[in-house]
């Protein structure tokens, strides 16, 4: 992808496309939404999803996230974390909110208290990072019923 909003777009785009082939009827805002990319409802028991989506272009399994995603929880809220994997056939890791609040929180946590290259603290901003290194959630749409 040549750019963050293109790659952007496309995760979106495919995330919208496996929700429908998924049995979700699936709505993407028009214009920068605060706290979802996509509205998905299940056509059998019409439960209603707020999606947000990260995505990358390359085949990794970490993706940047911000610190309101720590507070960023409910029940009907989920992330996919899209790679793209350079044009191949994309991955999708589907987390429940509260899992990735918790993890991102962790996660900046002991990067804080981790010295940095030249011995000196870290300095606290509002980048998170959230990985699935081991796949723990590649598919995991046991999260949408």
């Amino acid at each position: 992808m040549k750019n963050n909003v293109s790659t952007g777009n496309a995760g979106e785009y495919f995330v919208a496309g496996e929700l429908e082939r998924h049995g979700y009827t699936v709505a993407l805002p028009l214009s920068n939404t605060k706290d979802f990319d996509i509205l998905a409802i299940n056509r059998e028991t019409y439960k209603q999803f707020a999606i947000q989506v990260k995505t990358t272009s390359y085949k990794q399994k970490t993706w940047t996230l911000n610190v309101k995603n720590e507070n960023m929880i409910g029940d009907n809220i989920i992330y996919f974390f899209v790679a793209l994997n350079e044009l191949e056939m994309p991955e999708y890791h589907i987390v429940p909110s509260n899992i990735v609040a918790n993890a991102v929180r962790e996660d900046h946590r002991q990067w804080l208290n981790t010295l940095g290259r030249n011995g000196q603290k870290h300095n606290d901003n509002p980048i998170r990072k959230f990985s699935d290194l081991n796949d723990e959630f590649l598919n995991n749409w046991k999260c949408l019923k």
